[in-house]
């Protein structure tokens, strides 16, 4: 906690100070742990050093410092410890997977000879043939867990038709919902990344096959609606689904090093990390700290407030939100109307702040009721907290405090990073705060 608050992150960083820095060497009772031992004191307690910030968002309380008001949402990009230059995709994996195994039997004809009937057969000499293969493998290996797990659910299983419909997207919204349904469960079972290089070859190639079968699976789930459903007006389909066949093979790209991050858009660049995402009250107490892996904001407000609520409830807090603002990103209709129908009315609006003129087809009904309330002296003087509480605080951690990137991998380890981070830097309020309020 003492090296994040005095912006020391890294393991190595922190053995040096337990050296020279005598503030470390009280702490530590002047020992010096070696780097490798820190690294895995965090590895090892990765759970409960999350959780300390929660006890310090009790401590705020107690203190006076989370008071019910305007929360802000928002989102900011870091870089994760990975290269954008390991990004690999289907076929490099396969390339990769057989060339080890062509290495591994150059060196045993090497030490028994040639020609003794196990070569590598023909089909891998093509990238083709190393997909079919790969793909084969991932499959029988699938087929294995779902034996010794149970019956495989249904392909409709866990869809909501009434929520997927009221959003207008077709067949689109199927796939999307069964992707973000495949995020939860990686969520439910992450865990450390491989240090074996070969290991995280075969996660990488797990990975992109799960994202395929997500994609098969919601596709599925969709002309099951067509084929069982009605349109909103009661009336049944009229004709089957334009024919939709996924790609054979899987597409897109993992990071070999860090295969939890993705390629991140940011004002400037592109960054390969996480999307870290912050709640933010007016005396700029950060009430929850969450990590998301996808690039866009657009479904980020709901879990953000529902984590908020949960931070609060755990520290023992009864003040609730009474507004929470964010900017267009976090425009989401369906979780704008669950918060606004759990008593937490949001301002968003519906035009970026780059954005010449109103967006495109986003005209009448609520987005002019958005624009008009956002216009008016009272929304207009609530919704310009946030940019006076989140915004300050992602400044001052990215310049003042000099976090420019994750140092840990997996998405697991990087939330904690993140709370840690976040507690820290209410820890730093605190301590300002008592301070600033104690007598001579």
């Amino acid at each position: 906690m003492y090296a994040y608050s005095t912006k020391v992150y890294s393991s190595r960083a922190i053995e040096c100070h337990c050296r020279q820095d005598i503030a470390y060497r009280v702490i530590t009772a002047n020992r010096v742990p070696d780097h490798a031992t820190i690294a895995r004191f965090v590895r090892r307690h990765q759970e409960p050093l999350g959780e300390l910030f929660g006890l310090v968002l009790e401590l705020c309380g107690k203190a006076g410092l989370v008071g019910s008001g305007v929360v802000a949402i928002d989102g900011t990009k870091l870089a994760g410890n990975a290269s954008p230059n390991v990004n690999v995709d289907y076929g490099q994996i396969a390339r990769e997977i057989i060339g080890q195994a062509i290495a591994t039997d150059e060196a045993e004809d090497q030490q028994h000879g040639d020609a003794r009937g196990d070569e590598l057969p023909s089909e891998l000499s093509t990238d083709q043939g190393r997909r079919a293969w790969l793909a084969r493998e991932l499959a029988a290996e699938r087929q294995a867990e779902q034996e010794e797990d149970g019956e495989e659910p249904e392909p409709d299983e866990g869809f909501d038709a009434a929520e997927i419909v009221a959003r207008v997207q077709g067949r689109e919204g199927w796939l999307r919902e069964a992707k973000r349904q495949l995020d939860r469960d990686r969520w439910r079972t992450a865990g450390p990344i491989a240090r074996s290089r070969t290991e995280r070859l075969w996660d990488a190639g797990r990975r992109l096959q799960q994202e395929l079968h997500a994609e098969a699976r919601g596709n599925t789930a969709y002309e099951a609606y067509r084929a069982q459903g009605r349109m909103k007006n009661g009336r049944r389909f009229g004709g089957p689904p334009k024919p939709y066949q996924p790609p054979a093979s899987p597409p897109g790209q993992v990071n070999l090093t860090d295969p939890d991050s993705h390629l991140m858009k940011t004002t400037r660049s592109f960054v390969q990390g996480y999307n870290a995402q912050a709640a933010v009250n007016e005396q700029q107490i950060v009430l929850a700290a969450e990590i998301s892996t996808e690039p866009v904001d657009f479904s980020s407000l709901g879990p953000m407030i529902t984590a908020t609520l949960r931070e609060l409830e755990q520290a023992g807090l009864t003040n609730k939100p009474e507004v929470a603002v964010a900017d267009a990103g976090f425009w989401n209709e369906r979780q704008m109307d669950e918060l606004a129908g759990a008593g937490i009315p949001v301002l968003i609006p519906p035009d970026s702040r780059t954005r010449k003129g109103e967006r495109p087809g986003w005209t009448g009904g609520r987005y002019s009721w958005m624009r008009r309330l956002l216009a008016t002296e009272h929304g207009s003087e609530l919704y310009r907290k946030r940019a006076q509480s989140i915004e300050p605080v992602f400044g001052h951690t990215k310049h003042n405090r000099q976090f420019t990137h994750f140092h840990r991998r997996g998405r697991a380890a990087v939330r904690t990073e993140w709370r840690l981070l976040m507690a820290t830097h209410n820890l730093t309020k605190l301590h300002k705060h008592q301070i600033a309020t104690a007598g001579p």
